[in-house]
Formats: C-alpha cells, structure tokens, sequence
C-alpha cells in the first residue's frame, strides 16, 4: 500500500502531520495499520472521548480523562514514550496559545521522545509558530484498477446479502470506473453501492446518476466545476485551423497514439465576444474528453499559502479526473502579476508553472485570454502551451455561418433569409453581437406581431456600433500582434 510506505518513511523526522479529509475512518485505519507495522502505540483523541487507544482493544472508552484538548497534550507531555496521537477535528483549539505552546514543546523534543501528533480536521489553518514542525499528507485518490476491484468488491458483498447473483454489465464497470476518477474512496464505494442498491444490477442505466452525483461532489470545492455544455463543433462556425489541428491529436486521446508526445494544450487569444469561450467547451466535445473549469475568481483567499493550496488541489482535481480538458478562463485576470497583493500572484504562478513542466498526466489546458500583454512572459514560452490560436474577427462566410446556427437554435430556418447579405450588412461584428442582434429582432418581431424577416435583423445591426467600432483602435492593436505572432484560429 503505497500511502502506508510513504508515511513509514516520513514517520521517523515527522513530529506533526496535518492532514485536511472527511475520510476519518480511513485515516485512522491508515495510522493503526502503521503504528502495528511500526509496534507504536495509536490513541485517537475526540472533544467527546478523549484519548482512546485503537491499535488494541481497550474497551473503546477514554482511558485518562482527557476530553479538554489542553488535558490531553499536557497527558502526551507528560508520558515520556513514543507514539502516534491522532487529534480529530483539533482546528478550534489551534487558536488557544495555551494549546499551540504544547504541540510546540511535544514536537521540539520529538527526537528523544518520538510521539507523533497527527492532526485530522475538513480543513486547518497552521499557526505560523509551528508551521516548521509540520508535514502536510495527502491522501490518495482510487485509480482506475483500485475503483474496479471496490466494483468487485461490493458485487460480492450485495450477492451475499441477497443470496443472489447481481447482473453486471462489463461495458458498466468500466464507464463507472471512469465516470469516480477524482472521488475520494469512501465516495466512490458510497456511490457504487447505492447504483448496485437501486435497481439489483450495475448497468448503463446507473451512470447518469453515478455522473451526477460525481459532479454534484467535484462541483462543492467552488475552484474546479464540472462544465456540462460541451458544445460540439457544429456549434461553432469557422476555426478551422484549430478544428484540424484538435483532429489530428484526438488519436492520443482515444489511446490510438500514445508514442507520440502527449498534447499539452492551446491558448486562445482574441478579440471580445468572437467564441473563445464556446470554443473552449467544443474543445472537450472534440476530443470527446471530460471538461473541468478552473475559476480563478473562487482561487484566491485571504490567508497566507491558502490561494497557492487551492491551485494544487484544483489541479490535482483534474490530474485524478484525467483524461480531460482542463478549461481557464480569462487567463490574465489570475495570473496577471501584481505588487499589491503581497507575493501571492507570483506564487500562484510559480506553483502553476511547476505544474506545466512536472505535470505527465493526459490533461489538455484550454486558456482563453483578452489581454496578452498582461501575461508573464515565461508563461507564453515554447513548451507551456502547443500552440497560440488568434480568434479574431469573423469574415462574410463564418458571419453567414454564425446567422444560420442562431436563427436554427431558435426554430428558424435559415433558407428563409438572406444569409449572404446579412453577412455583409454585419461586417465588424462578432459571433456575440450578430446574436444579439437575432435576439433584438426576433423581441421586435413580436411585439409588431409578424414573422422575423431579412428586414428586421439589419435594422437591429444598425442601431448597434459592434465592438470593433467602439474600441477600434484598440483591437486593430490586438489583431496586427495576433497575425504576426499566432496561428489563426
């Protein structure tokens, strides 16, 4: 078990871990498993029983009288012997001085007196007075072999209590398997058994629900959400060179060419409202991939190393959940670095960066940006991302494109309108503003009480100055920067 021989190692120079999880069961399972492996003695302390020792049977009662938190590290103190104390749910007591000045004492002297304190909480903010002694342990998520064996595992289980056989559809299994990549292990055996429970059988039919229910847990940490429109690329008019260029890696995706070097992902750059964000979903509908979106807006957090812990556990998220694309967002707004917020932007993009170098697992990053120039340039160099696409302004043909899709998406169809010369009369405008201008004409339609007609959609366009008007300077800066230095998209 790999967890077990990473903590043996870390055990014998470690006086605190400190590890953020729900799973205490298997938590302290883990500790008892090394304390038995190591011939330690493991006590699990709760405000409600106090110290208990788990590693033998004790009676299961608190062996010292130890419920207050400051009684039982004066008790670990005082007992002048090895050990493993496992405090559960300790984060309030973490604010008393009192308290702090005993974990501190108990760690100082933890070569002479090895016991081990091993705090166990759904999150805990270290007093910065100790964060040297500490050692943060995660723990591992189920890979797919392990998620199939918890399959078997609870198949038997089920059999046995209703003295049945269970049907399993092997084509299930394995969509299961897949579909708990990024659960926790008390999770995915939860949610298997209930799919197993509803119905006596594991087939197909479970994996909406299984789905759900994975993305309803993945979706609470607020920084990575599952994203469930992924529109396919019928959506999206034009991009035909970054359509061509997905073509061709989505092989490595489907395990067609894993001898070739894994894709690492593409920036979109581009003029405001032209679909970089439409793209970004159509690029997981491509290559038929999971798509995860990292929120940089939910990343940040007021307490110090907090913002960088939520970047790890959001890019681990995606590394669990892998193969999958991995969309941000308006890459500029959180990586953008600053002198006013103490250091943190350039720790989150350091931590960033690491995870593009170190990064092995078949993640593909999908980065939207409007404002290239206030990207870190060691951010744009050769090997972060596969190549930079330019979105830029749609011509006649892709505006015609842009008008058929929107007047079908509202029941309308197409060869009822003039598409070449609403396209002309659009010139300038982007894919969100020749929408808009659909919208507008199909409310004036009604409130006239006719059919939307050529007629209405040009008036829309003419009340409007699209964007490329409104800040035409500006975006004549961006689009000569994109066609000098980026693929067209």
């Amino acid at each position: 078990m790999q967890e077990l021989d990473d903590l043996e190692l870390l055990w014998p120079r470690t006086p605190i871990f400190v590890i953020e999880s729900l799973e205490e069961p298997r938590v302290v399972e883990l500790f008892t498993r090394l304390g038995l492996r190591l011939q330690q003695p493991v006590f699990r302390w709760t405000v409600t029983d106090g110290l208990v020792r788990v590693d033998v049977e004790m009676g299961g009662e608190g062996q010292y009288r130890t419920e207050e938190p400051t009684a039982a590290l004066r008790h670990i103190r005082s007992l002048g012997r090895g050990g493993c104390f496992l405090l559960l749910d300790f984060h309030p007591f973490l604010q008393d001085p009192v308290n702090v000045r005993l974990i501190k004492e108990i760690a100082q002297r933890h070569e002479s007196v090895p016991a081990t304190l091993v705090l166990v909480s759904h999150t805990l903010d270290v007093p910065p007075e100790i964060r040297h002694l500490v050692a943060r342990f995660d723990l591992r998520l189920p890979d797919r072999s392990a998620l199939l064996e918890m399959i078997r595992e609870e198949a038997v289980a089920w059999q046995k209590r209703n003295r049945r056989k269970l049907r399993v559809e092997r084509e299930a299994m394995d969509a299961v398997a897949n579909a708990l990549a990024g659960v926790s292990i008390s999770d995915a055996r939860r949610l298997i058994r209930e799919a197993i429970e509803r119905d006596g059988a594991l087939t197909t039919e479970d994996l909406p629900e299984v789905m759900q229910a994975r993305h309803a847990l993945l979706d609470g940490s607020g920084v990575v959400r599952f994203e469930y429109d992924t529109a396919q690329y019928g959506d999206v008019a034009g991009l035909h060179n970054l359509k061509r260029w997905l073509d061709q890696r989505r092989p490595f995706f489907r395990g067609e060419a894993t001898e070739l070097d894994r894709p690492r992902g593409v920036l979109l750059l581009g003029v405001q409202g032209c679909g970089k964000s439409l793209a970004a979903r159509a690029v997981a509908g491509r290559l038929g991939l999971a798509l995860l979106r990292l929120d940089f807006g939910t990343l940040y957090d007021k307490y110090i190393g907090e913002t960088e812990r939520n970047l790890r556990e959001a890019l681990e998220t995606a590394a669990a959940v892998a193969p999958c694309v991995l969309w941000i967002d308006e890459l500029e707004k959180g990586l953008a670095l600053s002198d006013a917020d103490d250091g943190v932007s350039r720790r989150v993009l350091g931590t960033f960066l690491t995870w593009l170098s170190e990064n092995r697992k078949p993640v593909f990053l999908v980065a939207t940006a409007n404002d290239i120039s206030r990207l870190p340039p060691e951010l744009l160099r050769k090997g972060r991302f596969d190549e930079i696409f330019f979105v830029d302004l749609p011509d006649a043909g892709t505006r015609a494109e842009i008008f058929a899709i929107h007047l079908r998406r509202r029941g309308l169809s197409p060869v009822r309108f003039d598409l070449k010369g609403l396209a002309e009369a659009s010139e300038g405008f982007a894919g969100a503003g020749i929408e808009q201008a659909v919208v507008s004409a199909l409310y004036a339609a009604r409130a006239r009480g006719t059919e939307l007609d050529d007629r209405m959609i040009r008036e829309e366009l003419g009340r409007t100055r699209p964007l490329s008007v409104v800040m035409g300077e500006r975006i004549e800066r961006l689009r000569a920067w994109g066609r000098e230095r980026t693929v067209r998209a």
